[in-house]
């Protein structure tokens, strides 16, 4: 993954001339007009047209065995440095269109015409800011807390965050947050691209901290904890959380010529109940786990192969009474270790033992790509398995949900501007999707999109 940033932070920084242009048009749309070096502007925009379609279904009915969508992510984001303080502001309008009337897209694929950033930082000492207003925000390696990438649609907050930076490499970031819920929720809603300004409200807050600390064994350490605390109201159901997470992640980023690793774990205890349904009011106690491993090394020479070893567990709900035991990936990303979600995302970090190997390459600075295989089990084979919705409440049909193949490649058609994404996945059936009550007969699952995304 720190190769890949690596590759587009430098294919950002060519073809200057035509970002220029680009960044002059907009700016006389909507900036009045002052010299590029000396504005306190910063503006940029981006449209993201995806293509995807789905064959063999994993869902339960009514989940359609085949589905096609074509989506769009347009994204207009400002700022304006006013020295002491910086206004930011940032509009997402994610759509879809031609999915199945039965599609799996829900709010995660669609939601239209969204200011998920409008905040005020102030600047305190050093480089550590104090924002306010609505934001995005990525925490250590997204396991937690992320801003989406791949999904057509991102998790935003509206609260406070303080980020002190100590110099060094050293971090803490502390947050309280109204999470947003994305609006419309309904599916005639979603197919129809509707406009709905995204609720927050102080039925569902967030709140924790993370730091970063270099030069920990020989690596960097990023320990965190987050609490989460919901209630029911009159516009949103919910299982009334009220958990804490904490956690830690250790990593040595990947470099040419030498091992990397990545290892993160977390506990989660609290009360919850099993269900968001209303007759279900029973507080259960809250104890759950996730673990994280990898460990890589990457050639140097020609394309600079990464071959790297991975493993996921996350634990399932055992049924018990008065306890609960499934795993909350809280506000996470996962397609960077689980494969592409959208019409697909059979895997999350919940009811899951999984290893992993991948093979990532970086033919040059405009291409990367990465092919990688994965088999993954239900750490309790009674419960939903991760992300699938399928589930053997007897447990007859084992543990083993089956095998993924998955590849992606990326290419800078011109560089920073215009970038071409495309990848497949193949899911491999086993006992646990075929023969659980509600698993569909449609055989194994096939998967691929095509991006096309514009960068200005």
């Amino acid at each position: 993954m720190a190769r890949r940033s690596a590759t587009r932070r430098r294919a950002r920084q060519r073809n200057p001339v035509v970002k220029r242009i680009a960044f002059a048009i907009v700016a006389c749309c909507i900036a009045p007009p002052a010299q590029a070096e000396e504005s306190p502007w910063t503006l940029s925009a981006s449209a993201r047209l995806r293509v995807e379609s789905i064959g063999g279904q994993f869902r339960p009915l009514p989940a359609p065995a085949t589905d096609t969508m074509v989506s769009l992510r347009t994204e207009l984001a400002a700022s304006y440095d006013a020295g002491p303080v910086r206004f930011n502001a940032e509009v997402w309008d994610a759509r879809a269109w031609g999915q199945d009337l039965r599609s799996s897209a829900n709010s995660g694929e669609v939601n239209a015409l969204e200011l998920v950033q409008a905040n005020v930082a102030v600047k305190l000492a050093g480089k550590s800011a104090l924002t306010l207003g609505r934001y995005t925000l990525d925490l250590g390696n997204r396991r937690m807390v992320a801003r989406q990438r791949f999904r057509n649609t991102t998790n935003a907050f509206t609260g406070a965050l303080l980020a002190l930076d100590g110099g060094k490499g050293r971090k803490l970031d502390l947050m309280f947050a109204l999470p947003h819920q994305r609006l419309p929720d309904d599916a005639a809603s979603i197919r129809d691209d509707k406009v709905q300004w995204d609720r927050e409200s102080f039925d569902v807050m967030f709140f924790g901290g993370h730091g970063t600390l270099p030069n920990v064994l020989g690596g960097t350490l990023q320990p965190y904890a987050f609490g989460l605390v919901e209630r029911d109201s009159a516009k949103l159901a919910t299982a009334n959380r009220r958990i804490g997470t904490v956690g830690a992640r250790h990593f040595v980023k990947a470099k040419a010529g030498a091992w990397d690793h990545d290892i993160e774990g977390a506990v989660q205890f609290g009360k919850a109940r099993r269900t968001a349904g209303a007759a279900d009011v029973t507080d259960l106690d809250v104890f759950a786990w996730f673990v994280h491993a990898d460990a890589g090394y990457t050639f140097a020479g020609g394309w600079s192969p990464r071959v790297v070893a991975m493993f996921d567990a996350a634990s399932g709900d055992k049924g018990k009474a008065g306890k609960f035991t499934r795993f909350d990936a809280l506000y996470s990303a996962r397609r960077f270790e689980f494969g592409p979600n959208g019409l697909y995302g059979p895997f999350r970090r919940s009811n899951i033992v999984s290893p992993s190997l991948r093979l990532e390459v970086t033919p040059s600075k405009r291409t990367d790509g990465f092919m990688a295989w994965r088999t993954a089990w239900a750490e309790n084979r009674r419960d939903q398995f991760a992300a699938t919705g399928v589930r053997d409440a007897s447990g007859a049909s084992g543990n083993l949900g089956g095998h993924q193949i998955e590849g992606r490649v990326r290419h800078w058609i011109v560089p920073g501007l215009l970038q071409v994404d495309g990848g497949a996945a193949v899911l491999l059936k086993r006992r646990l999707l075929t023969n659980a009550p509600n698993a569909p007969a449609t055989g194994n699952t096939t998967y691929g999109y095509v991006d096309l995304t514009l960068t200005l």
